[in-house]
C-alpha cells in the first residue's frame, strides 16, 4: 500500500512556539512510518515557512526553556490556486510533492483560530482539526461562553472588556459582581498565557496590563473553586470521550510556567472520582464540542465543584502533545495508544475532506 504523505505544520507566531515544536517533536517520533511519509514545515517567530530537516529539526530538544527551530535555507511559499501542489520551494524555484494530508500543531494565535485553517482550505488540503468556524468560536474566550451558555452549559461568571477608561471603578463592579479573588485572562490565547490571579486593586491594574498586551480583549473571571478536570474528544459526526484526568498544581493556578517549565504540576489520570460523575463530565464534554462546531479532537477542561456541580472552563481544539501533555495521556489510559491516536487523527481528516468534497458536487 502506497504510505501517505502528512505535512506536519509547527512553530508559528503565537507565545506558544516553544510548546508547539515541543508537540511537533513527540508527533515526529511516534507517527506510524509504515503508513505515513512526513514532510515537516516549521514557521518561525517571524512567520517565515520553510522546509525542515527531519534529522535536524530543532535545537535544544530536550530543554522546554531554550527549545527552537534550527536553521533551515529551504523557505516555503503557499500557492492557493495549484491545488495538486499548491506548496512551493522558493530558494529551488519548483513545487514541493504532492502532501495528502496536514497535520498542523500550532497552538495559539494564527494556528488555532481558524486563521491556518483557512489558508489549509484555500489550498484544498485535508487537515486534522476543527474547521473555521470552530477553531475560531474555541479561541475567542468571550464568544465560546456566550455559545455554551446559550446551550445551558455552565460557565464561570465573567465580564469582558475591550478598553479601561476607569481602573478603580471596574474593579469595584468586577470584585462586587463576581467577587474575590478574578481572574484575568487575554480572550484568545491558550496555555494560561497572561493569565493572573488577583486579590486587590494593585494585582487587579498589573493584571489587566499584562493581559492587554497579548490581546485587545480581555476577560474578568469569577473565581471557581473545585477539582481541575479534562476530558479528551475525540471524532467528528459520532464523537467519543476519553476517561477523564485531573490536574493538579502547587502553584496559584495551573500556568503556563507550571505545565511547562518547572514541574509544579502533575496529572492523575484516569481522576478518582464516582462513575456516575465522570460520566456526566463525559456528556458535558460531548455536548459543549457538538454546540462549538467542533471536528475531529479537543480537550474540554472543566471544573467540578464540591457539590459535585460541573463548570466549562475552556476547550482547545488543538491541545498539547508534549510528553506531558493531558490529550495524548487521556486516550492512553482510554486504550489508544500514541501512534494509533495520530493515524485516527489523519484518518479524521481525510474522511472529512471527502465529506466535504461529496457535497460540494451536490448542485
Amino acid at each position: 500500500m502506497k504510505k501517505l504523505s502528512v505535512g506536519i505544520i509547527f512553530g508559528g507566531k503565537s507565545s506558544e512556539h516553544e510548546v508547539s515544536l515541543q508537540s511537533a517533536k513527540n508527533i515526529i517520533e511516534a507517527i506510524d512510518r509504515n503508513r505515513f511519509d512526513i514532510t515537516l514545515i516549521g514557521i518561525d517567530k517571524q512567520g517565515q515557512w520553510f522546509l525542515r530537516d527531519l534529522n535536524r529539526f530543532l535545537e535544544n530538544a530536550e530543554d522546554p526553556r531554550h527549545i527552537s527551530l534550527a536553521a533551515s535555507v529551504r523557505p516555503l511559499a503557499l500557492q492557493p490556486g495549484h491545488l495538486q501542489q499548491p506548496f512551493f520551494e522558493s530558494a529551488q524555484q519548483q513545487q514541493l510533492n504532492q502532501l495528502d494530508v496536514i497535520f498542523p500543531i500550532i497552538h495559539g494565535t494564527l494556528g488555532e483560530d481558524g486563521s491556518l485553517q483557512g489558508l489549509l482550505a484555500f489550498a484544498n488540503l485535508p487537515y486534522v482539526g476543527s474547521a473555521v468556524l470552530g477553531s475560531a468560536v474555541c479561541m475567542d474566550k468571550d464568544l465560546c461562553k456566550r455559545l455554551l451558555m446559550q446551550a445551558g452549559i455552565a460557565v464561570a461568571p465573567y465580564i469582558a472588556v475591550k478598553a479601561v477608561a476607569d481602573e478603580a471603578a471596574l474593579f469595584e463592579q468586577a470584585s462586587t459582581q463576581l467577587g474575590l479573588p478574578l481572574f484575568i485572562k487575554p480572550a484568545s490565547q491558550g496555555s494560561s498565557v497572561g493569565v493572573s490571579k488577583v486579590t486587590n486593586a494593585a494585582e487587579f491594574s498589573a493584571g489587566l496590563a499584562l493581559a492587554f498586551r497579548y490581546d485587545r480583549k480581555v476577560l474578568i473571571e469569577q473565581a471557581i473553586v473545585g477539582r481541575e478536570i479534562e476530558c479528551a474528544i475525540l471524532g467528528n459526526d459520532q464523537p467519543q470521550a476519553s476517561v477523564c484526568g485531573e490536574v493538579l498544581t502547587q502553584d496559584q493556578f495551573y500556568s503556563y510556567d507550571a505545565k511547562y517549565i518547572d514541574g509544579q504540576s502533575r496529572t492523575v489520570v484516569p481522576a478518582e472520582m464516582p462513575k456516575e460523575i465522570e460520566a456526566q463530565i463525559q456528556a458535558v464534554a460531548l455536548r459543549t464540542f457538538a454546540v462549538l462546531e467542533c471536528e475531529g479532537l479537543a480537550r474540554v477542561d472543566v471544573f467540578l465543584t464540591p457539590d459535585n456541580q460541573i463548570v466549562v472552563n475552556e476547550v482547545n481544539t488543538l491541545p498539547g502533545f508534549t510528553n506531558i501533555s493531558m490529550y495524548p495521556q487521556l486516550w492512553q489510559a482510554s486504550g489508544l495508544n500514541y501512534s494509533d491516536l495520530i493515524s485516527n487523527l489523519i484518518d479524521l481528516a481525510l474522511q472529512r475532506h471527502q465529506l466535504n468534497a461529496s457535497k460540494q458536487h451536490v448542485l
